[in-house]
């Protein structure tokens, strides 16, 4: 497709087929959503239908074939650009020297008119081929859009003007054909790059095409992952990603961050279900972990996380739907006010040259230059602005929806914790020396990789003047045990256990004392530490806020909007990280699946925002009004954002949302500016005589009163002001939530 009215041409075709209940084509990603009975939505009834209108209609194509067409589409487009531009160039300059009279006579007038005319040849025939293709096919469609319109200024901008050479008069309008051109291959080009860029979310989620060991009969045989049947038994080596969902013939310590947000790993007993994409976080000389398959390549959840972003991406929101419909009514209006003003004016007497002239002034006029421009150029300033400010806009499009978002979801680890874990409580053997104890356990675990190691470390060195004087036990050897503890023998043949609870209380083959267990710390992750004599301390590890969290997250509230905290993660972690940003319990959710935390964001007050970081928080990027990734966020998380925070925290999306409100103010002022003068002109070309150099001028003051309008906001200084008065203008909003843990939710 070539524009956004070619997608509601075809979206029009389709939607008028009987059985067709609804149709939606997504311009963006050349994806058309089709709702209706079985035997209407066939492929093979659908592709003649789109096939008469000059399209190709096939079946959804792999991310990498679509990246390679707009690849191509990207080519297509800059060298029509470049010829647009070059040649278009000499004829914008002749056209100069004949309006600014320049000139010394009218023969050479004359002449500098021809040559305008020769160089403008090539753009209108080569350059702006793809409009009168469109416009074609879009009238075919009954649903004439803009490059009709465009199409039949450009035609006759040079039929009129070839017309007065002949007759010999050297005010032609050359220029006006190729200005209109060229401004909108730009415009088309730019579409093309950021669609095109769009589809990286896609190819972020996609797992690498790698061979399989399958096991079968005692033997073991190498398989390309696609060819991999249900039922087969897979192998994984340590530190490698799960290939294929499945069920766990052997246990094992696994990193679910993929589909969960926790950076923990977890301990999956056979029988469990792991799903792809999961890394089996075992030591390198651990035995490899055995799977048996249960869903295939394009079966497997991942895939279907990513189908489902192209289904939330295909179908339109009530903004998108507004702009379909002001887009229909208004080209046909403007086209039919062009067409009619030749034969009315004819009719009025007024000769068949001042007819067709003041015909191509409408044409002119009705262009919708001014209109286009309203709103790209207003969101490329606020881009601008977003990135002064630290934030990286990658659809400027968002910034409509983030002016009037209502609710903001965000995700837990990553998001609002900082990823590091931190101990916030110890509690040690009476008899004890917590100096020495820090230092031992600092030699002990200084070289292990587990993820709380480093919250261990921390604590154990916060006083180094300490640590350095005492004197610990060299430790002789560290035995690992994958998903349980270590057992660390020192120089002095002292033993210590350390993991979690369960296991420790099975090496000491006795329970553990009341006190190795605080109620008041269930949410956080327990360490215990056992040695020959019993229980010695038991250490309590959580993840920590980051440190803008909690005024963030105050001022939101303030300014009226609804905030939520849903997370993959236990109830207990997401509870007490709620309570410490100053969040209620009604409005965290946890143990959160990636589809449920997307049906949760369409329970929220829209638009809705999402926060999140991780490639399990893709599908509600993508199903949120607009998705934002913080600074750390996974590769995934940030294709499939509309903005991504580049400083560290979250207090850039206070900034985020103050500076959409601005630019959705100017963006309002140049549509209403734009309509104004779209409406004025037009009755004024119809009414009077106009000459289509005053139409283009009147046409090129519009476009610079938009330009410098939007120009505003890009040179303003960026708003420095408190947390709370970036958000003064924020509309109060209903504080409805949808249910909490502890209801029932449907979908979730």
């Amino acid at each position: 497709m070539w524009c956004t009215s070619c997608a509601l041409a075809v979206e029009g075709a389709l939607a008028r087929l009987p059985g067709i209940v609804q149709a939606s084509v997504h311009y963006p990603t050349a994806t058309v959503w089709v709702n209706g009975a079985p035997a209407a939505t066939q492929l093979a009834t659908l592709a003649p239908v789109v096939k008469r209108l000059g399209y190709r209609l096939s079946e959804l194509e792999p991310v990498h074939d679509a990246q390679q067409r707009l690849a191509q589409e990207s080519r297509y487009l800059t060298l029509r650009l470049i010829v647009g531009s070059v040649l278009g160039m000499w004829t914008m300059l002749a056209s100069l020297l004949i309006y600014a009279g320049a000139l010394p006579t009218p023969l050479i007038e004359q002449i500098v008119a021809w040559v305008a005319g020769a160089f403008a040849l090539p753009v209108v025939l080569y350059s702006g081929l793809p409009f009168y293709r469109a416009g074609w096919r879009t009238l075919l469609a009954k649903r004439p859009g803009m490059d009709v319109l465009v199409s039949l200024g450009v035609i006759g901008a040079m039929v009129v003007s070839v017309g007065l050479l002949i007759r010999g008069s050297s005010e032609v309008y050359f220029d006006t054909a190729v200005m209109l051109i060229v401004l909108l291959l730009v415009g088309r080009l730019v579409e093309t790059l950021c669609r095109q860029r769009g589809l990286k979310a896609f190819d972020a989620l996609r797992l690498p095409e790698a061979d399989v060991v399958v096991c079968q009969d005692e033997q073991r045989d190498t398989q390309p992952v696609g060819e991999v049947s249900v039922g087969a038994v897979i192998e994984v080596p340590p530190g490698e990603q799960v290939p294929l969902d499945g069920r766990l013939e052997t246990p094992g310590w696994l990193d679910t961050a993929t589909l969960t947000g926790e950076s923990v790993p977890r301990y999956l007993h056979a029988g469990q279900r792991v799903y792809a994409g999961c890394r089996y976080a075992a030591g390198l000389n651990a035995a490899p972990l055995k799977v048996v398959v249960t869903a295939t390549v394009g079966q497997r959840r991942v895939d279907k996380l990513c189908d489902q972003m192209r289904r939330a991406q295909a179908k339109k929101g009530e903004l998108h739907k507004l702009a379909d419909r002001f887009a229909a009514w208004l080209s046909p209006i403007a086209l039919m006010l062009a067409l009619l003003t030749l034969p009315l004016g004819l009719l009025l007497g007024i000769g068949l040259e001042d007819a067709a002239v003041r015909a191509l002034s409408v044409l002119v006029v009705a262009c919708p230059c001014a209109v286009g421009l309203a709103v790209p150029l207003a969101s490329l300033a606020g881009s601008s602005q977003a990135l002064q400010q630290g934030i990286a806009l990658r659809d400027p499009a968002a910034i409509e929806t983030l002016a009037k978002a209502r609710s903001i979801a965000f995700d837990k680890t990553g998001t609002l914790t900082q990823g590091k874990h931190q101990v916030v409580h110890a509690d040690l053997r009476q008899d004890e020396d917590a100096t020495l104890f820090k230092s031992t356990l600092y030699r002990a675990i200084h070289q292990s990789e587990h993820p709380l190691a480093s919250g261990l470390l921390r604590w154990a060195s916060n006083n180094e003047v300490d640590v350095l004087t005492a004197q610990p036990v060299p430790v002789h050897h560290i035995q690992e045990h994958p998903g349980k503890g270590q057992h660390i023998t020192f120089a002095s043949g002292n033993t210590w256990w350390l993991g979690n609870a369960r296991w420790v209380e099975q090496q000491l083959t006795t329970p553990l004392p009341e006190r190795a267990h605080h109620p008041d710390y269930a949410f956080a992750s327990q360490v215990v530490v056992a040695d020959s004599r019993g229980w010695l301390a038991t250490l309590y590890c959580a993840n920590q806020p980051v440190s803008d969290a909690k005024p963030t997250l105050s001022a939101l509230q303030q300014a009226g909007y609804v905030i939520a905290l849903i997370s993959g993660d236990r109830q207990g972690p997401v509870g007490w990280l709620g309570q410490q940003v100053g969040l209620a319990k009604s409005a965290c959710y946890a143990q959160r699946s990636p589809e449920a935390k997307a049906a949760l964001l369409k329970a929220l007050p829209s638009p809705t925002l999402y926060v999140g970081d991780g490639v399990n928080d893709t599908l509600s990027l993508a199903a949120a009004g607009v998705g934002v990734a913080p600074l750390q966020a996974s590769e995934a998380a940030r294709e499939g954002a509309s903005a991504q925070l580049l400083m560290p925290g979250v207090s850039g999306v206070v900034s985020l949302l103050a500076l959409a409100k601005r630019t959705r103010r100017v963006m309002m002022q140049n549509l209403v500016f734009s309509a104004l003068y779209n409406t004025l002109a037009l009755g004024l070309v119809v009414l009077m005589a106009v000459p289509p150099l005053a139409a283009v001028l009147a046409m090129a003051a519009s476009s610079l009163s938009v330009t410098l309008n939007a120009a505003r906001l890009a040179w303003s200084e960026p708003h420095d002001s408190g947390v709370s008065d970036s958000l003064a203008l924020a509309p109060a909003v209903p504080r409805s939530m949808p249910p909490t843990a502890g209801q029932s939710h449907p979908t979730a």
